[in-house]
């Protein structure tokens, strides 16, 4: 299994907390450029994970209020 296909099956708290983590790892500094850009390629993938878990729980809001209507 590629680190792609564990990310993308990553649940959406999974996903937070190791994007947390890694926000706060660059917050605090002290990492090299490389570990940097690493750690943000790493952040910009949870964050694409966290964002189609939210964007497919507000579609299913959006059906469920939907067949409420009619």
């Amino acid at each position: 299994m590629t680190e792609s296909t564990r990310t993308e099956q990553l649940s959406y708290e999974q996903a937070r907390a190791e994007l947390a983590s890694v926000v706060e790892r660059l917050e605090a500094g002290g990492t090299s450029l490389e570990e940097s850009l690493a750690l943000w390629e790493r952040g910009e993938q949870l964050a694409g994970v966290c964002q189609r878990w939210l964007d497919g729980a507000r579609a299913r809001i959006d059906a469920a209020r939907q067949r409420a209507e009619e």
